[in-house]
């Protein structure tokens, strides 16, 4: 008691989590957020201030004012599909270095909200919450160079023709203002802060962190790519013709610690992934540094049928630091590597792949550069355990390397002949083409159900009025409705444990300590309810239809 006594009085209006570990944090809606951006850094200080030592901000007893998040839910944020074409475009080649290529370049385009966007905080999942959406696209095409990266189709701001131009893209504004039309609103938070204004210079992507503000997309994508429309028919069926779907589905499995699982898939391309997300946060300094929490042990992308049948690729997740937070003006940066590793290959060398983000100086600006490898490895060894940097792989295993930056450009070059048979004693070095251009595509927007067809724990539904009243700027009002939603998630937990009954999540298996979870049969319904979901595209008097 006495230790509480000394601790700081507690805002009536900020509600804490008494069941979660470690001391209460709290920030009080003191109204500075109308303001402007200066307001929420004051408050973000404040925070900042109260959690210096803290082992793990992401576990603590911690319930910010609505004034300080985005109007999106969390689940909705992290999903990994940015660019769901490359994901679906893994399974495309025969050769099974050309599929790790892929993969590679599916690794550096997973999260451009972080090269695009700005930093942003979602709402925090409530257990149960769950969330899912698709995506129809057209599948990437190839130049006859083979060295060349795949031509995007969808959202691209590259010279090349292959597809349908248009002059503006359906507007999101943000997610709940299209929701309430009656149809699938294809829409995420990227139309609102996570999108770049204006057209960057590859040099200005990789030098200078962006602070985004909140407009639509028209005006900021009017050269974007959206692909040839004109062939796809009616319901998604009648759209394959033309466009590929990718669906995803999401659900809080845990409150304490904060764990979500999910689930992505594209049935067209035989390709699926899956993983557990959860972060560990700690404030370091004049940064926050997050990293993988103890269930976080990276993304499986699984090859169900094809020419790479039986193989998964383990994609693993670097550490990375939010900075610039005494400016006011907030970027990311990465440190570490990301090890990916293929195993089931059929014939052939096993393959492996290195990511190693280069040490920022503390003096000048980010540059976000990055060096790797693609190299063989001996899976009934251990030894390339230890290989986490590209120097560390001998030169005899080295196929390809590749170096650039991860907001802008990544080129890559061979080392040695890529046949059924890999020589690695032959090299047989080639001139350096490009892996991929980030910083001439966007974030693909997502096609998800209106709310009527959605459920009560529904990320969207579950949030919408909070979501609404932040767009509003009725924040206050978006406050209390906020910690409404927080006091039930608190009053189900104490029915619970005065039940002793344990909470059993609906779509995925509970048992995650694996780090690869297992669709339920409710799981799989879900999937199949989305990849059988009408699409957007087709219907009559859409938002592409209206826009183009």
């Amino acid at each position: 008691m006495a230790e509480r006594a000394n601790e700081s009085p507690i805002p009536d209006d900020i509600a804490l989590d008494e069941d979660a570990p470690g001391p209460p944090i709290s920030v009080p809606d003191t109204g500075d957020a109308e303001e402007g951006e200066g307001g929420k850094l004051k408050m973000i200080m404040q925070l900042l201030k109260k959690s210096l030592g803290v082992k793990d901000i992401a576990a603590m007893r911690l319930s910010l004012p609505a004034s300080l998040l985005e109007p999106l839910p969390n689940l909705e944020y992290w999903h990994y599909l940015d660019r769901p074409d490359l994901f679906a475009a893994i399974n495309d080649s025969d050769d099974a270095f050309e599929r790790m290529l892929a993969v590679v370049r599916f690794t550096f385009t997973k999260d451009l909200k972080f090269v695009h966007g700005k930093v942003c905080k979602p709402y925090n999942s409530v257990l149960g919450e769950h969330f899912r959406s698709h995506w129809d696209i057209p599948p990437v095409q190839y130049s006859s160079d083979p060295s060349q990266p795949p031509i995007m189709r969808i959202h691209s701001t590259s010279n090349v023709s292959v597809a349908k131009s248009t002059n503006t893209m359906p507007s999101e504004t943000a997610s709940v203002k299209s929701v309430r039309s009656g149809r699938s609103s294809k829409s995420t938070r990227s139309g609102l802060s996570l999108v770049s204004k204006g057209k960057q210079s590859p040099s200005t992507a990789a030098t200078s962190p962006q602070q985004m503000s909140d407009p639509t997309l028209e005006g900021h994508m009017s050269n974007l790519s959206l692909g040839d429309r004109a062939s796809a028919g009616s319901g998604a069926r009648g759209a394959e013709a033309a466009h590929i779907r990718v669906v995803y589905l999401t659900e809080q499995v845990s409150h304490h610690p904060p764990v979500s699982a999910y689930y992505g898939s594209c049935p067209s391309r035989s390709v699926e992934m899956m993983g557990i997300d959860q972060i560990s946060a700690k404030v370091s300094g004049t940064t926050l540094r997050v990293a993988p929490g103890s269930f976080n042990k990276g993304i499986y992308v699984r090859i169900t049928g094809g020419a790479g049948e039986g193989e998964t690729y383990h994609i693993t997740h670097p550490v990375a630091s939010v900075n610039g937070i005494l400016r006011g003006s907030f970027y990311i940066t990465v440190g570490d590597s990301t090890i990916i590793t293929c195993t089931g290959n059929k014939g052939g060398p096993s393959l492996r792949a290195i990511i190693e983000y280069k040490e920022e100086s503390w003096l000048g600006r980010a540059h976000f550069l990055i060096e790797g490898v693609i190299h063989t490895y001996d899976e009934n060894e251990t030894l390339h355990e230890g290989w986490t940097k590209a120097k560390h792989v001998p030169q005899s295993r080295i196929l390809a390397v590749f170096d650039g930056c991860w907001r802008n450009r990544v080129r890559w070059r061979r080392t040695a002949t890529s046949t059924s048979e890999v020589d690695v004693t032959s090299p047989v070095d080639s001139e350096y083409a490009t892996l991929v251009d980030l910083s001439t595509i966007q974030m693909v927007p997502k096609e998800v159900r209106p709310l009527e067809k959605q459920l009560s724990n529904e990320s969207r539904k579950l949030w919408d009025s909070v979501t609404t009243r932040l767009l509003n700027k009725e924040y206050g009002e978006a406050t209390k409705h906020k910690l409404a939603i927080e006091q039930k998630q608190r009053d189900e937990a104490a029915e619970r444990k005065r039940k002793g009954a344990q909470f059993i999540p609906r779509y995925f298996e509970n048992d995650i300590s694996s780090g690869v979870p297992i669709l339920t049969e409710e799981g799989l319904k879900a999937i199949a309810e989305e990849l059988a979901e009408e699409s957007v595209l087709c219907l009559k008097g859409s938002a592409v239809e209206a826009d183009s």
